[in-house]
């Protein structure tokens, strides 16, 4: 074992802290007279952390929310005026994950599409809107909202060139755009494509503040100015008006600042290791062509379902299995910022010797 080591997981998007680590930031911000407190989520910390989110992604505004599905929600029911229908994914975090709460809450009819996959068509969508005159009641598209990247495939992000031909088809009908960007600041190290113009195309925009800012929790969302007005009465309404949230907007804005340039690095750090694997010890990288941060590692041998084990015993914290077999066993690493706490030369060293038992 290395016990002065930093520790590396590939747990998660974000470094997870812990309540202790937390608290001794949270300290630490407070005595260097960084944190101002808001009156119910307006105000101090976090109207300056809604400034500098509205900046990076290049729209008029930002508005802190308690979580994404409540984000993600009021998103498409303010943008759906056209009509109370609303295109997703079928893998989308807003059709699978939070309980049909657009539909019980605010009367919107979801549709999905593209079961399986990270991207739809424009061509689906035009499908989808010819059927408004078919029936015998007229049922508009209201809104169109996009996750991506794509956490339920593996981190994927939704095809750029197809996404900005759907948002020209919006636009020509007046059909609102959602982004559901909650790992949006990741993928910019894969595709090269900066976080303000992935979400450029969109009348809205939602980001995560937890999942790779490190924030206990809440989110964001962004759009133009006239349309987000006034949110922060709906957002209490939903029973989203904390009464303070600078515990959450204080750490997300030391971890924002900076952001991108610590995750580029991580990212070809990883390149890095996962290169050496595949080289030195033969191991299977399986990419999705349009994945991120998400990576899957195939490991051959009859012990290889214990890799976890003989990790940790060298400070790498990584997920069991996700299959095991008599003489393989396949794992699901996540890339975050951890993986730069030491030099990789060691990491690189410690998997060869848990994979090779050397």
């Amino acid at each position: 074992m290395h016990p002065q080591r930093c520790a590396i997981h590939f747990r998660s998007d974000g470094v997870a802290l812990s309540p202790a680590e937390y608290a001794r930031l949270l300290a630490r911000l407070a005595e260097e007279d960084r944190i101002a407190a808001d009156e119910f989520s307006l105000g101090g910390a976090v109207e300056r952390l809604e400034l500098r989110m509205a900046e990076l992604l290049g729209k008029e505004v930002a508005v802190f929310m308690p979580s994404g599905t409540l984000a993600n929600h009021l998103a498409v029911r303010l943008l759906a005026q056209r009509g109370r229908r609303v295109l997703v994914q079928h893998e989308s975090h807003l059709y699978r994950d939070c309980g049909d709460c657009a539909q019980e809450l605010s009367g919107l009819t979801l549709v999905p599409l593209a079961p399986g996959r990270a991207s739809f068509t424009v061509d689906e969508v035009a499908a989808e809107s010819a059927r408004e005159a078919e029936g015998r009641v007229r049922t508009p598209i209201g809104a169109i909202s996009i996750e991506s990247p794509v956490r339920r495939r593996q981190g994927e992000v939704f095809d750029f060139a197809e996404m900005q031909r759907i948002a020209g088809f919006a636009r020509e009908r007046g059909i609102g755009l959602h982004l559901d960007g909650a790992r949006l600041f990741l993928a910019s190290p894969f595709t090269g494509i900066a976080a303000a113009a992935y979400a450029a195309p969109f009348d809205t925009v939602y980001v995560s503040l937890y999942k790779y800012f490190n924030a206990a929790g809440g989110a964001v969302l962004a759009g133009p100015r006239d349309l987000l007005a006034g949110l922060y009465h709906q957002r209490r309404m939903f029973g989203g008006g904390l009464r303070q949230a600078w515990p959450y907007a204080a750490v997300a804005l030391h971890y924002l600042e900076g952001f991108s340039q610590r995750f580029d690095e991580a990212a070809a750090t990883a390149d890095e290791l996962f290169r050496a694997l595949e080289q030195r010890l033969g191991v299977e990288v399986l990419r999705r062509p349009a994945s991120t941060n998400v990576i899957r590692l195939r490991i051959r041998g009859a012990d290889a379902a214990s890799l976890a084990e003989r990790l940790a015993a060298r400070g790498i914290s990584i997920r069991p299995p996700l299959a095991a077999f008599a003489e393989a066993a396949e794992f699901e690493l996540i890339v975050n910022e951890t993986i730069r706490h030491r030099p990789i030369a060691e990491t690189i060293a410690d998997f060869e010797r848990a994979i090779g038992c050397k």
